[in-house]
């Protein structure tokens, strides 16, 4: 017989909507929000459904939940996650999808402000210049390659093929995917970034992936290439990119992830000035932040939620082996 008290514990800001939410997709599942949680429901809680330990749960030790068995996180990527507080027998999935559409079209935002020089242009129009014009670039005809073609990967595809691109990934195994005219896997990341006219990165970061793009893949890539970055910062050599922007002007590169970001303190800050690079436009990790993407990724989450409560295995468990030696961010 379970136990009265919550099965659920919510680690995330208590919201009306989200209350309501979490009823609505869970209506059999006792939860409690963990502020709300008294030291009773330690015996009672089976899962958890994470938005940060570190900004959200500092004190909190999971070690404490006897029958604590699962924790989803609401967040794409575990990389920041303390997997050493959390028992063994805890599986653990990321939010894979949950944020997808919304990051794969910062990406094309991205992509296109440096294609057609739009930082450029609104300087121009400032000083009442209208030529002459940069070397503007377009997506059309061209050959676009995603590394890491997952949930975000998918819906990148899905973005670029009407602009008349041509799609190229990068996985795990090479296995084909819908949406891709050729597919490499990961150990072949040097020959997959010269394909490219365009290159998105949407890889998690793991113990792989880890500074897995170095001088030598940037090397390789077109001398007009533009990379463009909403995974995590990283999976790149931050010198090497910097040094790459530096020495071939018409390399270009878009950022949304940081080396260095505190985003509870609204911070981010970087070793080198690339905001001083003609070459280049960021954003301060804004990809997820737009309207209907709390609800949408709060919906994903709670779908996977809903598969260990009906004794079906969550999608998307990580494997823990993957993030040893892999430093923390503070996402």
């Amino acid at each position: 017989m379970t136990p009265a008290g919550p099965r659920l514990l919510l680690v995330l800001k208590e919201t009306p909507a989200t209350r309501d939410l979490v009823q609505r997709r869970l209506p059999d599942v006792p939860f409690a929000f963990l502020a709300e949680a008294d030291a009773s429901a330690r015996s009672t809680v089976e899962a958890v459904l994470l938005r940060s330990m570190t900004r959200d749960a500092a004190d909190w030790d999971p070690a404490s939940f006897p029958r604590l068995r699962f924790v989803q996180r609401f967040f794409v990527g575990v990389d920041d996650l303390p997997f050493d507080r959390i028992p063994a027998r805890v599986e653990v999935a990321g939010n894979v999808g949950g944020m997808a559409p919304f990051v794969a079209e910062h990406a094309v935002a991205l992509a296109l402000a440096s294609a057609r020089c739009v930082l450029e242009g609104s300087a121009a129009v400032a000083a009442g210049r209208a030529r002459p014009t940069p070397e503007l670039r377009t997506l059309y005809g061209k050959t676009v390659v995603i590394l890491g073609f997952g949930a975000i990967g998918r819906a990148l595809a899905d973005r670029l093929r009407p602009f008349g691109a041509r799609v190229v990934g990068l996985n795990r195994t090479g296995a084909p995917a819908p949406g891709c005219e050729a597919m490499l896997p990961a150990d072949r990341l040097r020959e997959a970034v010269a394909l490219g006219s365009f290159v998105f990165d949407a890889r998690p970061l793991t113990a792989r992936t880890f500074a897995s793009l170095g001088a030598a893949e940037f090397a390789a890539m077109r001398e007009d290439a533009t990379f463009v970055n909403v995974g995590r910062a990283a999976t790149v050599d931050e010198e090497a990119l910097y040094r790459r922007l530096l020495s071939h002007p018409r390399f270009r590169a878009a950022l949304d992830v940081w080396w260095e970001e505190d985003l509870a303190g609204g911070r981010i800050r970087s070793r080198f000035p690339f905001v001083s690079l003609p070459n280049f436009v960021g954003s301060p990790h804004w990809a997820g932040f737009s309207p209907g993407v709390q609800e949408f990724a709060l919906g994903v989450a709670l779908d996977n939620v809903a598969r260990f409560f009906a004794g079906e295995r969550p999608l998307h468990v990580v494997d823990r082996s993957e993030y040893v030696g892999v430093p923390r961010s503070l996402v």
